[in-house]
This record gives C-alpha cells, structure tokens and sequence, in this order.
C-alpha cells in the first residue's frame, strides 16, 4: 500500500520518536520531511496447477439442433495454430447457443483443453471473467493489489507450456469494449497508469483459438484480422426451424401449420422459441394454430406476442429472451453512434422487405408533368394525375442536402455491419428481414416517429413510381411490391393526396398486368380519397373513377363500368369540352364497354365519332387515333363485317409497328385482332402462323398468365380446332381454361369463353357427354351473369344445341336451336354470321328428324346468305353446302346430292387442305354414294 503524510513542517515542541527495546529496527529521530511506508505482505504459498476445465456458465441445451455443417466448419477452422473465428449474425439467429454447444463438445472431447467463457457485450464484464479465468488457472500474483489481471491472463495464455486452450468471447457487439483506451488515475503514488485497448489482451498464440459471436461485421473483421474468418449465421432453414420448434414445445404439431408459424417468424431461432414458450406458458388454451391465427392478426398483436419474455437459462442474465428488444438494443446503439443510419433504417422498415432499390432511398427532386387521361382496353395511356407539382412531390428526403452519396453509402456500410440489412448480388437493392422492419416500426411507435417516417415513405415512393404507361413498365415492376405494402398504410391528411397518387400509378399498372383484383384496391382508394379531398368532378378524381370502370370492364362488371364511364364522359365535356383527348378517350372506353355488352350498333355509332374527332384533332396515326380505329375494327369484326374489320387492323398493325415496334403490347393486341378476323374468314393457316407469332412474343414480354397472353392462346387453341387438330386445341384450350379460373375466377366471361371452346373441341372428337356437362355449365352461368339474350349467351345455347343433336336428343336440339335462332335474328340481324350458323345447326336437327322439306328450305337459305356475305369459298358456306347435300340425299335426290358434294369436297381440298376433317369427310361421301349409285344402276 502506498500513504501519503502531510507535506508539513513540524513544530519544535513536538516531541522526537523513539521505539522501545524491543525494536530491532532503525531509530528515527525527529524528522521534518516526508515519511513514506511500504507494506510488503508476505510472500504467496506456490499453488498445485489445476487440470484444464471449462468456465461456461450455461448448460448445455437438449433442444439444440444441429444446423447443417455450421458446427464442422467452426470445428474445422478453430482446430488451426492461432485460429481467430467469429460468428456473425443479426440477433437471435442462434449465434451464441452455436458456440455454447461447440464449447461443451469441445470440453466433453479434448478434456486436455482449457475452454474459458468471456461474455464480451461490456467492459466490466470482460474484465469480471478474465479475473475468473486467472483465478481458474490459479496465475500467481492474481491478488496482488496492483495486479494487472489482463497482462496475467494475456501472459499465460501466450504461454505454450499451459496447454491447449478455447476462449469464447459471446455478444462482442461493442468497439468501445475492446478499442478504447481506458485511462485509471492512480491515488497512491500521482503516477497514471494507462491500459492498453483490451483487444491487445488477446493473444495469438499456436496452442489457442478464439471463438467471437458477434452482430458486427466490422468488429468480426477488426478481432479476426481477415474477413475470411468470418462464418456468416442467418436464420435456420424450414426443417431445422420445424424440429427446433417441436422441441421446445415438448410435442408434434400440425406439419402444415408449423410451417407457416415458423415461416411467419421469419426462421429466427429465438423467435421461435420465445413462441414455443409463449403456447406452454399459456397450454391448453394456447396452441401453434392460435398463436398463428392472433400473429395474423395485426401488427400491434404480432408486435405484442413478440415481446414477450419467456426466459432462457442459456441466455445471458442482462439479455432479453424477446426478440423485439434484443434487436431495439442494436437500434439505439446506431442512433447513439450515427443518427442518419438510424434514419435511414427507419425509412427502409416501411417498404417491402425484398428489393428495396437505393436510388429510392435518396431521391432527387422528380414529379411528372404528362397530362391526366384515360387508359382504353387498347393499351393505353394514362398520365399522371395532374400536370401541377404539389408540395407534397417535393424532395425533402432524409438525404437533403450535399454529400448525399457518401452519406447514404456509410449509413448503408453500419446497417449491414449490424447484419440489419443485406444487398442483391449487384448491391442495389436491399433486404430486410419482416420481424426487423416490424421491429424496427414498434421502435419508431414508442419514440412518436412512426408516422413521419410512414410520410416520408409515401412521399418518396410517390415520386418514384410512375405511370402505368408501357415505357415504364420496368421501373413499376421493381416497385410494385412497396406499392402493395402502401396499399395497407393509413396515412394522416398531411400525405393523402400524395398516398392517392401513390396508389393511382400503382392501380393502373396492376390494371396492364391483368392484376385485376389488386387494381381495383388501389384505384378504388385513390378514388375514393379524392373524391373526399377534391370533389367528384376534379380531373384527378375523374382519371381515378376512369381506370376504376377500366377495372371493372375487365372484370365482366359491364352495368358497373357503364355507369361510371357515361359518369366521366359526362362530366368532361361539360369542363373540357366535347372534342378534348380525355373526353374522347371516355367516349371510347363507354363503347368499348357496350361492345362487352353486345350492344354493337351502339358502339360502333360511339366508335366512329371518336375516331374521326381523334383523326382531326390529333392525326390519322396519332397513338390516341390507333387505339380509337382498333376498338371500331373489333366493334366491326362483332358484327361480322370482317373485311372491313381486316383493313381497318392491318392499318393499325402498320402504324403502329412504325410508331412503336412489332413486340409493343399495343401492336401485339391489333396483331391478336387480326388472328381472330383472318381465323372467321376461314383463312387458317395464316392466323395460325400469326398467332403463334403473338403468343409466343406476349409470353416473352408479359408473362405467361397474363390476361393478353392467355387470349393470344385461346385463340391458337381455336385455330387448332378448325384445322382439325384437336388434340393440341384441347391441350392448350385445358391450359388457358384453368389459367383464367386462377387468375379471372371460374364466371369470369373470359374464362366461360374458354370452357365453351373447350366444349366445342370436345364434341368434335365425339365426346359428346364431356361436351354436355361443359356447355350446359357454361350456358347457365351465362344467363346468370350476361344475361338470356347476350350473344355470348347464345352462343353457349347454340353450341349445346349441337351436342344434343349429336346424342340423338333431336326434340331438345330443336327447341334450343329454334330459340338461339330467334333471338340472334331479333338481336343481330338475319344475315348475321352467327344468325346463319344458329339456322345451319337447326336445319341439321330437321333432317335428323326426318323433316327434310323444312331442313332443305332453310339449308338452301343459309347456303345463299353465307355466298353472298363470306363468299363461295369461306369454310362456313362449304359448310352449309355440305349439309344441303346431305338434306338431298335424304330426300333420294341422289345426282344433284352427289354433285354438291362433289363439288363441295373439292373446295375443301383447295381452301382447307385434303387431310382436314371435314375434306375428309365430304370425300367419303362421295365415294359411299358413288358406290350406292352404281349399285342402284346395276339392280335397276
């Protein structure tokens, strides 16, 4: 011990110091200076080295699960002279039960080797357990009261004759605990002794290894020397994930509902047992599928049941069991060390956990400034909102400023070191995990900064997500997912218009995607948060209301649609005028929709007022103008006149192949037009080159289930069936029939479409009671939905009409029959093509039933009406030769029968080919009756 005498003079009537006899030590006399003492104690007692042993202070874990090779890896790479290793990972990835169980196998296994356990999360504490590995490996002079301890330890480890040894340092997640210069004053002698940074009291030493958990990336680096020494530890996979959680509930569970609850918790180990004890704290009442079922709930219950607190002995005492808070404690340290990483991981929690692009992060200032419109079934366009810049769109990131980059990219360095986010293999685009992002939410909640960061998510999504115009469709495809996630933001009146804008974009992206469902969410809030804010007749209200009927169109909601187009028609003329673009482009959407309807005369009037209004304002090859002449062509092809239909389609493929490309989805869609127009003209074999042509370049460009591309292959699967290929129609008629059902829904008018010439294939191979059971499905949801008499309606109607006749149910064939017929007459006209075949299909049903004058007269009528509108040639009036033929024949009429077909069979060879089923038929009749001829010539 080191005391200090006052340094004062004595007085002279003091009185000198003397020692008795006994005293055999020097005499002081009086003395005027300092006096200093030295207490030596005596000399310690030489100690029995101990055996080596191990100082973890956890037990081993009988839940552990033994992930993959990580536990040979760490064996492997530790069992290597001066071998420095450290466990990286977010918090509660299992990094410290990994070392506990490595740590028991090591003592278990080389009983020869020393393993020491340092928790390292503060310096206190690292100090506490080197004094407990001095005083288990008995260091002299370790109770000295100047004892170094550190240096004692560092000494003796450094030492080869002490044997093998392990050091554990677990939670090394703080640089201040091993890089910081720890100054001690010393009170005894005035000197100041300074110990060296605690990292300097490791050693490297060829008979001992290192083992460091840790969340840092960069304090793993720093300990390790090499970022190869690393072994990086993320959450479990599903399996070991499943078994840790079997285990820990001490029983199996549901498999299915397993999964999804370890799925749900992100496959964080402590997570899931924090989880597993949570249900046994609370068994019976408690159980993995109400656990599950409240976690969905919503996110203030997830957040809940995340903070609970179950205990674990093999955690250390001063961590929390709760995941939340084990990751809170890394928040705040980011937000002690370096704010803006803190803002910036605020930011990021809002946004979908995969894919989050950087450049969004720190936005510049960028609004569009394209005026507001709508989009047509076309393709079409629909500018932004507004051609004004609120003060909402204005940039005030958490990046405003200078320096943004390198700001942003040392902010982004923190956050990965803290394994809180992670990047793509290009490193533009981030990760986080969902329980982080959750995490991270509940952390803004209780400091009252949630709802800014929401806003400033809002804000920066919406001036980065786009129109939903096809030049764009690459950047909203990246961005999507985050739009989805605003879809379930509530935010304050200060951002609302912004979130309508938001969601605006997105819904009319989803709408070009097929993505109906989605869309008519997003447009439907934008709508309805502007109709509150600007009123109904806003322009920005009305783009809304407009995509919103687009959706609704295309859903087979036509009453619906129609009410809110002639709503927008309406409402722009009266502000914008009757002849401005957007008026127009309602006006076009309005027809399109009573086109859907079967309203065709009504259409088309609408159609080619639009058309010629767009021609004169914007130009005959204007985008606007193209789209406006396409859905005439398709009002046209309606109704039948397919050569008009034809010219008008191949003017819009040229313009727009010109204008924008022979891949773009708008030249794509008049391309599928043409398909359809060739396809009735009986000119198969081009449609069918040409449709596979669209097919193949939309599943390229827009996917394989997109709503476009699915209608590119039913109409190739139509193609099919009239050439007579009717295994490769059914198989790709099957396909899009249940891609609908998935996407549409099972009464989605398309995907009835589907079903229907899925029946039509069907019977023509003969498989009449298949053929049946479809048709009579399809045509009942039909009349539910569209109606008795919509044409779609009648066309079902028709087409079981057919497969009675073909079972031979010739009464219920001809009352059917005699019905489509009527209503397309009244409906259509009586030279309608649809109207001819419904009168073709009756007149069969006639002949069957032996009514042969009746089948003749109506045969021979068809058979005139299909030269004159469709030509001699067309399949359809070969068609109707070939069942007047067949009438004469019945009727003994064997010469004039024989040369029809003759004639008919002909034709077929020329324009059908001679190995289509139907050449192929009419040739065997004329071979049959030929033959019955010469028999009946002979027996004459």
């Amino acid at each position: 011990m080191v005391a200090k005498s006052p340094d004062a003079r004595m007085s002279s009537s003091m009185q000198p110091v003397s020692f008795g006899s006994q005293n055999q030590g020097v005499e002081v006399g009086l003395n005027y200076g300092s006096i200093t003492t030295e207490v030596h104690l005596p000399p310690e007692r030489p100690e029995t080295p101990p055996q080596p042993f191990a100082t973890i202070p956890f037990s081993r874990d009988p839940d552990f699960v033994d992930r993959g090779d990580i536990l040979e890896q760490i064996d492997r790479r530790c069992s290597e002279p001066a071998a420095r290793i450290a466990l990286v990972g977010l918090g509660g990835v299992g990094k410290s039960q990994l070392a506990i169980e490595f740590a028991h196998r090591i003592a278990a296994g080389q009983p020869d080797t020393w393993v020491f356990w340092v928790h390292a999360g503060a310096q206190a504490r690292v100090e506490q357990d080197f004094r407990t590995i001095a005083d288990a490996v008995k260091l002299p002079g370790r109770n000295q009261p100047k004892a170094d301890i550190p240096q004692l330890v560092y000494s003796w480890l450094s030492s080869e004759r002490n044997g093998r040894w392990m050091m554990i340092l677990d939670s090394a997640d703080d640089h201040n605990v091993f890089y910081n210069m720890n100054s001690t004053h010393d009170t005894t002698s005035g000197d100041e002794r300074v110990r060296q940074p605690f990292a300097t009291y490791l050693p490297q030493s060829r008979n001992g290894s290192i083992l460091i958990t840790t969340r840092s990336s960069d304090l793993a680096f720093r300990l390790t020397g090499r970022y190869s020494n690393k072994i990086e530890i993320g959450p479990m996979t599903q399996t070991d994930a499943l078994t840790l959680l079997e285990k820990k509930l001490r029983s199996p569970a549901d498999l299915n509902v397993a999964a999804d609850l370890v799925q749900a918790l992100d496959l964080v180990p402590l997570a899931i047992s924090q989880a597993a004890a949570y249900i046994q704290a609370r068994a019976p009442r408690s159980s993995p599928e109400k656990y599950l079922a409240k976690f969905r709930e919503n996110e203030r219950t997830r957040a809940r049941l995340l903070g609970y607190d179950g205990g674990d002995l093999r955690r250390d005492g001063g961590a929390s069991n709760a995941i939340l808070t084990t990751w809170q404690i890394s928040f705040e340290h980011i937000r002690f060390k370096r704010p803006s990483a803190a803002d910036l991981l605020s930011l990021m929690s809002f946004f979908d956990r995969q894919g989050i692009p950087g450049w969004v992060l720190k936005p510049s200032r960028t609004t569009s400034t394209a005026r507001a419109g709508d989009l047509d079934k076309a393709g079409d366009r629909e500018s932004d909102d507004s051609g004004s810049t609120t003060d909402d769109d204005v940039d005030d990131s958490i990046y405003a400023g200078g320096d943004v980059d390198d700001r942003f990219e040392d902010d982004v360095a923190m956050l990965r070191d803290y394994c809180l986010v992670s990047t793509d293999e290009t490193g533009d685009k981030f990760e986080m995990h969902g329980l982080v992002q959750l995490s991270t939410r509940k952390w803004l909640e209780m400091s009252k900064q949630q709802e800014s960061f929401k806003q400033q998510f809002i804000k920066q999504m919406a001036a980065s997500f786009p129109t939903g115009e096809y030049d764009n469709w690459a950047t909203c495809r990246g961005l999507f997912a985050h739009v989805q996630v605003a879809l379930g933001y509530r935010p304050s009146e200060d951002v609302a218009e912004t979130w309508a804008k938001l969601l605006h974009n997105g819904g009319w992206y989803a709408w070009s995607q097929g993505r109906y469902e989605v869309a008519q969410q997003m447009v439907g809030k934008a709508m309805k948060v502007r109709e509150k804010r600007l009123g109904k007749e806003d322009l920005a209200t009305l783009a809304s209301t407009s995509v919103f009927a687009l959706v609704q169109r295309d859903r087979g909601r036509w009453s619906d649609a129609e009410r809110l187009e002639v709503q927008v028609m309406e409402t722009r003329k009266a502000k914008l005028g009757a002849n401005h673009p957007d008026t127009l482009m309602s006006m076009g959407n309005l027809a399109l929709t009573l086109r859907s309807q079967g309203r065709w005369s009504e259409a088309e009037k609408l159609a080619v007022q639009v058309m010629e209004a767009l021609k004169a304002k914007l130009g005959a090859d204007h985008p606007d103008t193209l789209i406006s002449m396409g859905n005439l062509a398709s009002i046209l092809w309606d109704q039948g006149r397919w050569s008009d239909a034809e010219k008008l389609e191949v003017q819009v493929i040229e313009a727009r192949k010109a204008k924008l490309g022979a891949d773009h989805p708008d030249t794509l869609m008049s391309m599928g037009n043409l398909v359809l127009t060739l396809w009735n003209q009986g000119r198969w074999s081009e449609a069918g080159k040409l449709a596979v042509q669209v097919m193949e370049t939309r599943k390229a460009k827009l996917g394989a289930d997109h709503p476009d591309t699915l209608i590119s292959m039913g109409n190739l699967a139509s193609t099919l069936r009239s050439q007579g290929r009717w295994s490769e129609a059914e198989k790709l008629g099957v396909q899009v029939m249940e891609a609908r059902k998935a996407k549409l829904g099972a009464d989605h008018p398309d995907t009835l479409m589907s079903m229907g010439n899925l029946a039509s294939t069907l019977q023509s191979q003969g498989r009449w009671s298949e053929a049946e059971k479809l048709a009579v499905q399809v045509m009942e949801a039909y009349k539910a939905k569209l109606g008795a008499d919509h044409p779609d309606t009648l066309i079902s109607m028709g087409n079981l009409a057919l497969t009675f006749r073909s079972q031979g149910r010739w009464s219920e064939a001809e009352k059917l029959a005699v019905q489509v017929m009527e209503a397309h007459k009244a409906k259509l006209g009586a030279d309608h093509p649809d109207t001819l075949i419904s009168m073709g299909n009756l007149a069969l049903t006639l002949r069957s039933q032996g009514r042969w004058s009746e089948a003749e007269k109506l045969g021979v009528q068809v058979m005139e009406a299909h030269k004159a509108k469709l030509g001699a040639d067309h399949p359809d009036t070969l068609t109707s030769i070939n069942n007047l033929a067949l009438i004469w024949k019945s009727q003994d009429r064997y010469q004039e029968a024989l040369a029809l077909m003759e004639d008919c069979a002909q034709a077929r060879q020329r324009v059908i080919g001679r190995n289509h089923p139907d050449t192929m038929r009419s040739l065997a009749a004329v071979e049959q009756w030929r033959s019955e001829g010469v028999c009946s010539s002979q027996s004459g």
